[in-house]
């Protein structure tokens, strides 16, 4: 498991209804080109709890993730409710990790990367998906993640999907042996 710097000075947690304001306001600075409801962070944390995390340091909430099991090759639109999980999910789908600047090359990334991926593998899930986006794709593929975009991506409403988010968007997935 990676192990967080001095600097981080906080803890990857259970994220519980009462830390919504604090994970808001994290969005909001992270995330301005992206904007999603609050409805769409309340309905995750109802239908997947286990998959929801906050970064708590002294001041409060400074980081967050939101993950779930989901349909393989399928992620949501963004700002979509998801009305519930699949009976058969064939990934785990990482929404969203998102960090305030001071918790970024901490480690916390890492660790929550880590967090999920043990997740994903007791949900004994064949892969981990996500959309990556502001750049992030380098990040991912340093934890083992393969940008299926261009090669396999052929569905139409797939790559609508994906420009929800942003041109520059790609779908990544790590297998899980």
């Amino acid at each position: 498991m990676p192990e967080l710097s001095r600097e981080a000075k906080g803890q990857w947690r259970p994220m519980g209804i009462g830390d919504l304001p604090g994970v808001l306001a994290v969005a909001e600075r992270v995330h301005p080109d992206f904007p999603e409801d609050a409805v769409v962070f309340v309905e995750r944390l109802r239908l997947y709890p286990a998959g929801c995390l906050v970064f708590e340091a002294r001041d409060g909430v400074i980081g967050y993730v939101l993950s779930h099991p989901w349909r393989a090759n399928d992620p949501p639109a963004l700002n979509a409710r998801l009305g519930e999980l699949p009976d058969r999910p064939g990934t785990y789908y990482i929404h969203d990790i998102a960090l305030l600047p001071q918790l970024r090359g901490t480690g916390a990334a890492s660790l929550a990367v880590a967090i999920l991926l043990a997740r994903a593998g007791k949900e004994r899930l064949p892969s981990v998906s996500l959309v990556a986006v502001n750049g992030s794709a380098g990040f991912w593929q340093r934890h083992g993640f393969h940008d299926i975009s261009s090669e396999k991506v052929v569905d139409a409403a797939l790559m609508r999907k994906l420009r929800s988010y942003e041109t520059s968007a790609t779908f990544m997935v790590r297998a899980l042996a």
